[in-house]
């Protein structure tokens, strides 16, 4: 039972849209990830995924319109919901998922992480 420090672990690593598992709670893992540029257009067909803002500002894209946020903030997209996360500026995220939640969801692509590091 360690205490972990998001900032160390977001400086373990430089690159962008390449998830890691810091810890696990129940049945799901708790995730840092790096974003800049865009992503794909994706969905978990079972699965809500948490998104919080460490440090940065990201956009969130909706087929209903996008939502913007900043250091702090907090987005749940609900299952099933079609989403892009984008940042212009590189942009720190934690995720909270459960266990063996594929990053790209339904699509599998360049930026597929099928099996995320944990540091």
């Amino acid at each position: 039972m360690d205490k972990i420090n998001l900032l160390s672990k977001f400086s373990q690593f430089t690159d962008h849209f390449h998830p890691r598992v810091v810890a696990d709670l129940n049945d799901h893992e708790i995730k840092v990830v790096k974003l800049r540029g865009e992503f794909v257009w994706h969905h978990h067909e079972d699965v809500d995924e948490l998104f919080l803002v460490v440090r940065g500002r990201m956009r969130m894209g909706l087929r209903t319109g996008d939502v913007e946020l900043s250091e702090g903030d907090l987005f749940v997209v609900p299952k099933g919901v079609e989403h892009k996360p984008s940042a212009e500026e590189e942009c720190w995220i934690v995720l909270i998922e459960p266990r063996g939640t594929l990053n790209t969801g339904n699509v599998v692509g360049e930026k597929t992480v099928a099996a995320p590091e944990r540091i």
